[in-house]
């Protein structure tokens, strides 16, 4: 397996010859939000054979990347995300849009993939009418692999997303500040834990920032991926973080 980590929650996950990605961010801006550090990913990124969406914040479910991912690729989406998506985009998208809630299961190529659980705000915020399930992935490959979306803890998380062997895992945000439904350093270690991952990819950090706020909280941008290496390094030194850089891969291989 390789799992290639374009900024924020974007990334590949190639295994049995099957690409998935997701929360696809492919431009240099969202919004009021820039790019702040690393190459606005080149189009190799939007090479895939589906897209997973974890909710409809628009830092993931990103209206105006679509154009730049495969023509033919699945878009598995929160339940209610398909009339958002034909509003903005049209037809075209959303008949290619799988809806789906926790607990169902989807089959992409040679990987199966079960929607779990995630704690986190699922409407279209701030001013839409428009919401869903927050929802995080788990792929059953060689190995498997719990993409988590945007989360925080919650009593069921080990027995709905794990065990797994590696943990796609947000550690920050993009902002001066992050508010409820998402994990800290520290919280996102115990995530790993809870999932029995014997691998950890740090997402959702270093990457986006709001205009003009270079200066605001910078403990809050790129120090969150050490900051987690550290957590997790305390809590099981046995789990190997790998912590990328935006465009960065790494291999796993089978337990």
């Amino acid at each position: 397996m390789r799992i290639t980590w374009w900024g924020h929650s974007t990334t590949t996950i190639e295994s049995n010859g099957t690409r998935l990605l997701t929360d696809p961010v492919l431009t240099s801006r969202i919004a009021h939000v820039r790019r702040r550090r690393g190459p606005t990913p080149t189009a190799e990124a939007g090479r895939c054979d589906a897209v997973l969406v974890s909710h409809m914040h628009a830092d993931h479910l990103h209206l105006t990347s679509l154009p730049l991912i495969s023509p033919d690729a699945a878009l598995v989406v929160p339940r209610g995300a398909a009339k958002l998506i034909h509003a903005d985009s049209g037809a075209s998208y959303s008949e290619r849009c799988i809806e789906v809630a926790p607990g169902n299961q989807v089959r992409i190529g040679g990987l199966d993939i079960t929607v779990v659980t995630a704690h986190h705000d699922g409407r279209r915020l701030p001013w839409s009418a428009h919401s869903g399930p927050a929802l995080g992935f788990r792929v059953e490959g060689t190995p498997s692999v719990w993409f988590a979306g945007d989360t925080d803890l919650y009593d069921d998380l080990a027995a709905e997303a794990g065990p797994v062997d590696l943990a796609l895992v947000p550690v920050g945000g993009w902002g001066p500040s992050l508010g409820p439904g998402h994990l800290d350093p520290e919280r996102a270690a115990e995530a790993v834990r809870r999932v029995g991952a014997r691998i950890a990819v740090p997402v959702h950090f270093g990457t986006f920032w709001p205009i003009g706020c270079d200066w605001m909280k910078p403990e809050l941008f790129l120090p969150p991926g050490e900051e987690f290496q550290k957590a997790m390094a305390e809590m099981d030194p046995a789990v190997r973080v790998d912590l990328l850089a935006p465009g960065e891969s790494t291999e796993v291989g089978a337990r």
